[in-house]
């Protein structure tokens, strides 16, 4: 009888390369099938903005990643079923954006994605 491995998600490498605006490695860390729905001051919770697969998702985190911000995760946790994570941004302006994030995982790979963000207002 042979153990089937199971792959685990490597939540350091994923707050490493957000922090970094590492686009290619967070693509990489999605299912193909992936779900990612924001909520925030122009999408709210009872219409949010849904992002599926992984093209789609490639494109945000692209346009995220290639904004002049920092990103500094804050804390983090996960278990082999999900991982949940708060990251603070700035842009060099001064404005704050402030991000919570949970998601479910399988074979090692974020499947579904909740987003929640606020940021300073004007």
């Amino acid at each position: 009888m042979s153990a089937q491995a199971t792959t685990s998600f490597d939540l350091s490498r994923f707050c490493r390369a957000l922090e970094e605006r590492d686009s290619q490695t967070q693509v990489a860390m999605y299912a193909p099938a992936a779900t990612v729905t924001i909520a925030d001051r122009m999408t709210p919770p009872g219409s949010p903005r849904v992002i599926k697969g992984q093209d789609e998702i490639r494109s945000w985190i692209e346009d995220v990643s290639a904004r002049e911000m920092t990103h500094a995760v804050q804390r983090s946790v996960s278990d082999e079923q999900g991982a949940a994570l708060t990251e603070a941004c700035r842009y060099p302006d001064g404005t704050n954006v402030l991000c919570a994030t949970v998601f479910a995982l399988s074979d090692g790979l974020i499947t579904d994605q909740t987003v929640v963000q606020t940021w300073d207002e004007s």
